[in-house]
């Protein structure tokens, strides 16, 4: 193995200083000059037909212009679709036309100063003649009609399997809509250019996405829009479909003015999009031995108003259930329903969170009713590197979720805790610890397409640029770009540039910076473009003064030859461009060959107050596949914001609606989330066992890291109290319900 050198170390981010003085500018602290501000109109109502009378709005001063559904254009999208190629079911206009949950997109007021379109959008008069909302899955079904997408995913045949000697557990649960929660509340900013282009600035996660959005809906040709990949104030998924965009660039191109489209906190909550609540039902058979026949899971998404991602967020639910335990005979049966309430988006982990959120429960039930410690019980069934994935997908890869229980077992001290840890309980207080595991993948590749380009070269004072169609969302991204191209042309970190995504300067990307394909792929594409650019340099060497390639060194910037003679990357660019007429660069298209897994097992203690129900996570290691950790600091940052949201999917967080659709939790006071003071201290431990497609080893992070913290904690809750909570979250309320209901037998 090569030893790396700036690949896997803490490099400090260029932009970490301005961020933490509060310097960063937003798209919120842009000013152009003659900028309107624009606020969108939301729906109240959850179903309703509408009439709006926009009268007493526009006798505000300073509005300048209210548009509805009558003054944009008649052509339907959906924000899911990427590319002109994904195809998905088409059914939102970028104002509707009428009322299907609380937040539709109804009307947008645009005016000189944000007061005037405050005062103008309150004023705005929206009729409604409601109609019957369908709110949950009852409601849903009970519809008849509301079904988005159904399909089956399977292996074996588990109907068959003999049940002589076989155990069947069968747990049933649920997850809840989720707010990605950024600091930044979604915004967009749009311009026409001194040339009449459409300028759209954005913190979005793909920008080719929001120009094919852009470009459809105005009928508009690529070559006239320019999207900008703006500073990020934080996604987690949120920002990876067009969600004010669309509007915001139509505004700007009809009244040929800078437009500024801004949201607030309820209005993010309530009508962006929303993590997919699911409910299911597993039956697992197992044998005494403790091996898994079979199991078949029967599941429902509530993919909300409109379709955005009704198939592909049941698909990627039911394919990451055959990529983690060796499962010879399985069924997941997944069907979304259509509902009026907000839509259904990505959201970091993308169906990995509920996937394992109910399954991982059920394994440590089956684990206990097997008398089988539940890693143990794991062990017997885990993948191995190099197996297949049954249900068709690409193989998993070198997949070491073995490692990471074993790791993590003998890090958290397991069996000793396990034994031993009742031993803490008081009359209030009861201690338990659990664990689960996850897995989640690095990009598209087996399910869309997944390529992206690179432009990589070397300028006359010895700096590099690459150009790739990446999107920082607050986490590091182009530092590891930075980290990997250093490594490929062994030179300083600082000295290379990696500006991002921006559909004018950078090279067509098929995907964007979601699905966790970003160290994984378009990481490989630097590295490969890098050590293409390192060959021409040291061709370069040989054509201008005659230095054999294999006794050429690559050393700081430098070439060194023979040890002696030396010429900095600067210097060569110069002469090879006065002399040979060329600038010293490189181009490539990559895809990806595979998409293996990633993995990781997670180990939680819990102590809870039986008087109020109130849990607190006193310590959580978390344990990762991750073939090679790129930048040890950003990575356990990852990890540390994964087990943050992960946690308050277990305890806290909800989008909850009242039977008309209503949305409860419009604002962080009634959201909660994770505060830091509540935060455990939480452990980091990385397998690095350098997948080989990966660049320098690594596989992708960002996503998987929530996903087990979760079902570890419910299985603690469920050891500390000898209950089965299977229903996120697990509040203090339902905690003592239960205890209530245990004093009274």
């Amino acid at each position: 193995m090569e030893t790396l050198k700036y690949v896997g170390k803490p490099f400090v981010r260029e932009d970490a200083f301005d961020k933490a003085r509060g310097k960063t500018q937003y798209t919120c602290d842009r000013k152009i000059q003659g900028m309107l501000y624009g606020k969108l109109v939301l729906s109240e109502k959850a179903h309703a037909s509408i009439q709006i009378c926009t009268e007493k709005a526009e006798q505000v001063p300073g509005v300048v212009r209210i548009f509805t559904h009558k003054d944009v254009p008649e052509k339907k999208y959906n924000p899911h679709n990427w590319t002109a190629g994904t195809g998905v079911f088409e059914d939102m206009y970028i104002l509707s036309e009428k009322a299907r949950y609380v937040g539709d997109h109804l009307a947008l007021v645009v005016g000189e100063t944000r007061e005037a379109v405050e005062e103008g959008a309150a004023l705005v008069e929206v009729h409604y003649e409601e109609e019957p909302a369908v709110i949950g899955y009852e409601a849903a079904r009970e519809a008849g009609d509301h079904v988005a997408f159904e399909k089956e995913v399977k292996c074996g045949d588990f109907e068959h399997i003999q049940q002589e000697e076989v155990l069947e557990i069968e747990t049933a649960g649920s997850t809840q809509a989720i707010h990605h929660g950024p600091i930044e509340p979604h915004i967009a900013l749009a311009d026409i250019d001194e040339t009449g282009n459409l300028v759209v600035w954005t913190p979005c996660q793909t920008v080719f996405m929001v120009r094919y959005h852009i470009c459809s809906l105005l009928d508009l040709p690529y070559t006239k829009v320019r999207v900008v990949k703006a500073v990020m104030g934080g996604s987690f998924g949120g920002k990876g479909l067009s969600v004010v965009e669309p509007a915001c660039a139509f505004a700007a191109w009809i009244l040929r003015r800078p437009v500024m489209l801004y949201m607030d906190r309820p209005a993010d909550i309530t009508a962006t999009r929303k993590r997919n609540p699911s409910c299911m039902t597993v039956r697992t058979l197992v044998t005494r031995e403790g091996k898994i026949l079979g199991r078949y899971i029967d599941s429902e998404f509530d993919g909300g108003a409109y379709y955005t991602n009704a198939s592909a967020i049941a698909m990627a639910f039911s394919k990451k259930l055959f990529r983690l335990y060796r499962i010879p005979n399985q069924t997941v049966h997944a069907k979304t329903y259509y509902t009026n309430t907000t839509p259904g988006g990505s959201c970091r982990g993308y169906g990995s969170p509920q996937a394992h959120a109910v399954t991982e429960i059920n394994l440590d039930q089956a684990a206990k009713k097997l008398q089988m410690d539940p890693c143990e019980f794991r062990l017997k069934n885990v993948v191995l590197p190099g197996d297949k994935d049954p249900s068709g997908g690409t193989d998993l890869g070198d997949a070491r979720i073995k490692e990471c229980i074993l790791k993590g077992m003998e890090a958290f001290d397991w069996k000793n805790r396990r034994e031993h840890i009742k031993e803490k309980d008081t009359d209030r207080y009861a201690w338990g610890i659990g664990m689960a595991c996850g897995t989640h993948g690095n990009g598209y590749k087996g399910g869309y397409p997944d390529f992206t380009n690179v432009m990589m070269q070397i300028h006359p004072d010895g700096s590099a640029e690459v150009r790739i169609a990446v999107h920082d969302q607050g986490c590091g991204t182009v530092m590891t770009m930075q980290q990997i191209a250093a490594e490929a042309l062994h030179m300083d970190v600082y000295r290379i540039k990696v500006p991002e995504a921006d559909t004018f300067i950078s090279p067509y990307d098929a995907a964007g910076t979601q699905a966790s394909r970003v160290t994984y792929v378009c990481g490989r594409a630097v590295q490969k473009a890098g050590e293409q650019l390192l060959d021409k340099i040291k061709n370069a060497c040989l054509a201008l003064y005659g230095w054999e390639k294999e006794k050429q060194e690559a050393l700081e910037g430098e070439i060194i030859y023979q040890g002696t003679e030396k010429k900095s990357y600067g210097e060569i660019s110069i002469e090879y461009e006065k002399t040979f007429h060329r600038y010293l660069h490189t181009e490539l298209e990559y895809e990806p060959e595979e998409n293996p897994g990633v993995y990781c097992a997670d180990f939680a203690e819990v102590k809870i107050d039986k008087y109020t129900g109130l849990v607190e996570v006193t310590d959580l290691l978390a344990v990762h596949d991750v073939g090679q950790c790129m930048n040890r600091t950003l990575s356990e940052g990852q990890v540390e914001g994964g087990a943050q949201m992960s946690l308050g999917q277990a305890l806290f967080e909800e989008i909850s609606y009242d039977k008309k659709g209503g949305v409860r939790s419009q604002n962080f006071s009634k959201y909660h989330m994770i505060n830091a003071p509540e935060m455990p201290e939480v452990k980091s431990i990385f397998i690095e066992n350098h997948h080989a497609q990966g660049p320098y080893g690594a596989k992708s992070l960002g996503e998987v890291v929530a996903v087990a913290p979760a079902p570890a904690v419910a299985n603690a809750i469920n050891f500390a109290l000898g209950s089965c909570f299977t229903d996120y979250p697990i509040t203090p309320e339902k905690i003592v319900d239960f205890l209530e209901k245990q004093s009274n037998r």
